[in-house]
Parts: structure tokens; sequence; C-alpha cells
């Protein structure tokens, strides 16, 4: 099911946009470079690389060719990456949940040593999402109620494992409540039963969910973030209703081989930071429902850091279990 499709080029003169980025390391690169993207054509982790990728083969004066390698919650695109030469030419669009908990969940070991995280990309926020004429007027009804009736309220989301599932449960843990967890095989049938009244909660990325919001038909109780999303201003986050921050959105970023000189890795990262600061780039972005959220490969590997710690505590707890 593999499928390789162009989706950068180098340009006469583009060692011109290189300006200010790392010197090159044995003339890296100077032959195209290869994007994997573990999921299937046509989605977000697909359309991202595809635009992200062209901006950063200009910048690179090289080609940089997308590899779609679908399959076992990412685990294939990955285990294809982990096998490609440490040298540069093998990039892996990934984030903690495909490279930490699918491997977990599916009892094999992390994928996270395995490679060095050069940039986040984009975060993509998570809601809790209710319908319009539900009875919960705010989200701090719902914990209340989950609190004193524990196992009452339920709470979908797109799929064990998924970032919104692994939000949903440190929700439960910093609020001390229990919810009635449902995962669906993905956002489209959560979603259905959302609208039609069979499930109280729905934890759904904003991109699928911002229709929804829009027409009328579903309201948005929480974001899973520390601060506000820009898309929703008047939606409370985290911090506004006094509950530890974390991020629970879907950050997906750029990774190379662990082996990989670092110099090749700085120049990765500039040319990664570059692109996601063109404008076009950044827009196409934002109209997706993403942040636009470039880093250094330091701040990346703290992300991964951090989302470690706070799925170590779920696994401990018992709460996130191999199926």
């Amino acid at each position: 099911m593999k499928r390789r499709t162009l989706i950068g080029a180098g340009l006469a003169g583009a060692a011109a946009s290189m300006a200010g980025m790392p010197g090159r390391a044995q003339n890296f690169p100077n032959k195209p470079v290869r994007w994997i993207v573990p999921f299937a054509a046509g989605g977000n982790y697909d359309v991202t690389s595809r635009l992200v990728g062209e901006a950063m083969g200009r910048r690179l004066g090289q080609t940089i060719v997308a590899d779609n390698r679908p399959g076992a919650g990412g685990i294939v695109g990955l285990e294809a990456a982990a096998n490609a030469p440490a040298d540069g030419y093998t990039v892996v669009m990934g984030s903690f949940s495909v490279m930490w908990i699918a491997p977990y969940l599916a009892g094999k070991p992390s994928m996270v040593p395995l490679f060095a995280p050069l940039s986040i990309l984009t975060t993509v926020p998570t809601l809790v999402l209710a319908k319009a004429d539900s009875r919960f007027a705010d989200v701090k009804g719902a914990l209340a109620e989950a609190k004193a009736k524990p196992g009452t309220v339920s709470i979908g989301h797109p799929g064990n494992g998924t970032t919104n599932h692994v939000a949903i449960l440190r929700l439960q843990v910093n609020e001390n409540v229990t919810f009635n967890v449902i995962p669906y095989r993905g956002s489209g049938p959560g979603l259905a039963d959302l609208l039609a009244g069979q499930i109280d909660l729905y934890a759904d990325q904003i991109t699928s969910s911002l229709p929804h919001i829009r027409s009328g038909k579903l309201r948005p109780l929480l974001a899973l973030s520390g601060d506000r999303i820009a898309q929703l201003p008047d939606v409370p986050a985290l911090k506004d209703i006094g509950s530890p921050p974390f991020d629970g959105g879907t950050t997906a970023g750029l990774f190379a081989r662990a082996e990989t000189p670092a110099p090749v890795l700085d120049l990765l990262n500039a040319a990664v930071v570059a692109a996601l600061g063109d404008e076009e780039v950044a827009r196409k972005l934002v109209d997706l429902g993403a942040s636009v959220r470039p880093t250094t490969r330091a701040e990346f590997a703290a992300h991964m850091k951090d989302q470690e710690d706070g799925v170590s505590e779920l696994v401990k707890s018992g709460l996130l279990k191999p199926e």
C-alpha cells in the first residue's frame, strides 16, 4: 500500500534561501531526502507532510519524497525509518502517541530511543465536547457528576492509545473522577454517537469537530491544554478550571535516526523551522485547525520527556495497559 510522491523540489539559487542556516556537513544534502509518513495518504499527517515538505525542499535545495507507510498505528512506518541509514536522508513524521504509546499497547518496545527529535511541526488541540442540548452547561458540571457518580458520565474517544484517550485518562487522574470511557474506531463513529445522544461527552481534535461547533450542533466544554486555543478563545482551558495543565493535543513532529551526525540534525532542524515560517504554509496549516509550532531540537526532546512522564503515571496506575 506504499505510495511515493514528490512533495518538494530543489530550486535554482536555493543556496541563497539557506542564508543563516547551519553550515552543511559533508555537502549534505546532495541527493533527495525521503520523508516517511506512517499513515495513509489524505489524512492530517499526509497533508501536513506535503505542505511542510515542499517548503523544506526549497530551503535544502533538494527534492523531498513522501513515502506513505501506513499500518499498526504508525509502527510500520517507524520501523521502515529505523532500518534506514542514519545519514539524514530519511526522516519520519511522528508523535509521542505513535512512538511510545502504540508500541506499548502492541507489546513492543518504545521507538523513542531510536530517533532524534528535529522539530515539532504542528499541534492540533483536543476538545471535550457535549451535544448542544446536553444537560452539562459547562465542564465543571460534568466533572462534578463524574466525581459524585463514578462511571455514570460517558465519554468517547477515537481509539485506545490515541492522544485523545490519554488526555481523558490524565484528566481523570488530575480531577480524581471516573468516567465511563468508550473507545471508537475513529472520530466519525464517536461524533455520530455524540450527536445522536448515545454518549454524554466526546474528546476530539478541533479539525473534525469544528464544523459541528460552528453549526451549533456541538458545545465545546474544555480545551485539553494549558492555555486557550486561538480558534475558540471563549472555551476554557485546563488552567481556567484550576486543573493541572498538560498538552492533550496531537503534536506532530519530524524525526531522524538517533545516530545521525549532529551537524546534519541541526541543518534539518533549521530547514524545518524555516519552512514553518513560510507565511503561506503557516496559513494553510492554521486553516486545517492546527497550531504551527516550530521548536529547537532540545525543546522537542523536552516535550517528548514531559509526555513520557505523564503517561508513565497512567501505566503505573493501571489505567493504560496493553490490550
